[in-house]
């Protein structure tokens, strides 16, 4: 898969470093030079001095035959508008863009342009370990959550179908030993299980509470 990563800061290096790692062909740009030395020796891939929107500069980096893209500067318009580039001028299947100011979204979302914002995800990670420290948040998609958490002795014993129904989520896989369970309804529930659920986001302190080994003998 050929990735082209616009900005060579500490997101931008290190994604690029990662996915070089990973096997796959990978192309940075940055407007300095200087920025580059942040790459990871492990970094195989090519380095273009320039603005992540410049056609040409775009070229140089094989933008013609780029997979992914992804623009991860601190800068929102400099992110919107090389994403807008890739998209509409060179047609790129997939472009991601950094959000870095949240109030931006608004615009991100008018354009229709995917976008990651590392605000939002660093506030709700700190809303998660201190309002459900014991939950792990996998993956979300709007007030849909996918979380997992290890059974305490109040779950042990108990199916999956009275769980699904006390709490109003559903679990839906169980790892049991390194081993995912097919969940029926009739299941039991063993201590020390890792209950992956499905659940609304409001749901989340519930199942922590659930969860929690001191509360299995109040």
């Amino acid at each position: 898969m050929h990735v082209i990563v616009v900005g060579c800061g500490r997101v931008g290096s290190q994604l690029a470093t990662f996915l070089s790692e990973e096997g796959h062909d990978v192309a940075i740009i940055d407007k300095t030079e200087d920025s580059f030395r942040r790459l990871g020796s492990t970094f195989n891939g090519l380095t273009v001095e320039g603005l992540g929107f410049d056609q040409d500069i775009l070229k140089e980096a094989g933008i013609e035959k780029c997979n992914v893209f992804a623009a991860v500067t601190d800068l929102d318009n400099t992110n919107m508008m090389a994403v807008e580039v890739a998209t509409k001028l060179f047609y790129v299947p997939r472009a991601i863009a950094r959000l870095y100011n949240p109030e931006r979204a608004v615009t991100y979302d008018r354009l229709n342009i995917e976008y990651v914002c590392g605000t939002t995800m660093l506030a709700e990670k700190l809303v998660q370990a201190v309002t459900a420290p014991d939950v792990d948040v996998v993956s979300a998609a709007g007030n849909l959550y996918i979380v997992r958490v290890t059974a305490s002795d109040k779950l042990a014993g108990r199916t999956v179908g009275e769980v699904d129904k006390e709490g109003g989520f559903r679990i839906i896989t169980i790892i049991r030993r390194l081993r995912n369970i097919f969940c029926e309804t009739d299941t039991k529930i063993n201590r020390n299980d890792h209950l992956v659920i499905i659940t609304k986001k409001d749901l989340i302190p519930q199942i922590e509470r659930l969860a929690r080994a001191e509360e299995a003998t109040e």
